[in-house]
């Protein structure tokens, strides 16, 4: 949750994260790339950022602005399980 933006990221079995409005569930952003379910999701400190991880042993950092993805961090052995 970034309670100053008023916003939700939600992780998803179809191999994406959202990020909603909390008042409206508005979705904002649907961020794919994934090749896996997505295990968990979670905001940056700041709110600038979002970061995935997934069942296809990689994570990712996330642009909250655009939706875009920055980096994804691959090489894991195993299911990357938080974020």
């Amino acid at each position: 949750v970034n309670t100053a933006a008023r916003h939700i990221i939600c992780a998803c079995d179809d191999h994406t994260a959202e990020i909603r409005i909390m008042d409206s569930g508005e979705c904002l952003h649907k961020m794919s790339g994934h090749e896996g379910d997505v295990n968990s999701a979670t905001f940056s400190p700041d709110g600038g950022f979002a970061v995935t991880a997934s069942h296809d042993h990689s994570a990712k950092i996330w642009s909250t602005d655009s939706g875009e993805c920055l980096h994804t961090l691959a090489g894991h052995y195993g299911d990357v399980l938080s974020a």
